[in-house]
């Protein structure tokens, strides 16, 4: 991929709901990108960090985590951590914002849009889950305002349905947003040029995208301030638009039976995503987990992980106690471990 000649280091921003496949795009595009010289800024949703062992490490990649709601600190946070990363590596060439599946990237957007004597936003990508799109989907205004505001609307697991339900997606993402640019992937695999380098964010467009979507659509949201989405923040608990979190570590490895019972039998169907790096006792490796919606995911590492399990689950109604309690047991020889401490 040949270097951007254009002024600023163009920015592209991946968004898509819960599930969609974001961070494998961005591995995709860290695999296959020739040496670009590329920094990665990963917003997550939860209280311990797990995306950064998701990721797959170069020598250019620079890797800055924000725990919890991007659009809140949105303005200070995000430019801050940029503006390091550009002073403290002149050779920078691209940038990279992967942000969590519960966030509108309209202010992410505007923040980088703000900093046009440094920046300049490429286009924003958002993966649409074709495995689990439905009606619903469409009743989340985060969910419009991604499709809404995305320049490229990446259809990805199309090997996971049938043409049909494909060209149904299709036709419902035309419902929302004017002559949208679909493409489809399988794993996030698409030719690179197709997504980087390709110039397609324009203030302009998006200040009418605004206007369509509070005039057309009747939402009850502002997108007149710096956030769209409705959530609240507590003590013990950030949630938005009715979406929490839990999460749960152990310096102890699981019984991979124990742990597939959990999956089986006691997980309940109010948890849409979950995503960890877990150990097992019959396994001398860590294995990275991924699960969205009813379909989950086991693969090995292909790097020496700290043997623990992290594990954040995303849902709504979350009995967090239950589901410390389920995963506790999980642990292998749990008794035996207790003795010990």
């Amino acid at each position: 991929m040949l270097k951007d000649s254009m002024p600023g280091i163009p920015v592209t921003i991946l968004t898509g709901f819960l599930g969609s496949g974001k961070t494998t795009l961005l591995n995709h595009i860290l695999t296959n990108q020739k040496k670009l010289k590329t920094a990665v800024l990963v917003n997550e949703f939860g209280e311990i960090g797990i995306d950064n062992e998701l990721i797959v490490k170069t020598d250019e990649d620079i890797i800055e985590l924000t725990n919890g709601c991007i659009c809140c600190t949105i303005n200070g946070e995000l430019l801050e951590a940029i503006g390091k990363i550009l002073d403290s590596n002149k050779d920078i060439e691209y940038l990279i914002v992967e942000t969590t599946g519960l966030a509108d990237p309209l202010p992410v957007a505007m923040t980088i849009n703000s900093a046009r004597d440094r920046l300049r936003l490429d286009s924003i990508v958002t993966l649409v889950d074709a495995e689990n799109f439905t009606d619903q989907t469409l009743k989340s205004d985060i969910a419009r305002s991604q499709i809404i505001y995305g320049d490229i609307l990446l259809v990805n697991k199309c090997d996971l349905v049938s043409e049909k339900e494909l060209l149904y997606i299709e036709s419902k993402l035309s419902e929302i947003k004017n002559s949208p640019r679909v493409l489809r992937s399988v794993n996030g695999n698409v030719p690179l040029p197709l997504l980087l380098s390709v110039g397609l964010f324009q203030s302009d467009r998006i200040a009418k995208d605004i206007h369509d979507h509070d005039h057309d659509h009747d939402h009850s949201h502002s997108h007149s301030h710096s956030h769209s989405h409705s959530h609240s923040h507590s003590q013990n608990e950030f949630s938005i638009e009715g979406f929490t979190s839990f999460s749960f570590q152990s310096k102890y490895p699981f019984s991979l039976r124990k742990f597939q019972d959990f999956l089986d039998n006691q997980i309940s169907s109010n948890v849409y995503r979950a995503k960890g790096i877990l150990w097992f006792e019959e396994s001398e490796i860590t294995h990275v987990f991924h699960l969205s919606g009813k379909r989950f995911t086991m693969e090995d590492t292909q790097k020496t992980s700290k043997r623990e399990n992290k594990i954040v689950l995303i849902g709504k109604n979350l009995d967090r106690k239950r589901l410390y309690e389920k995963l506790d047991q999980c642990i292998a020889y749990k008794t035996q471990h207790k003795m010990e401490d």
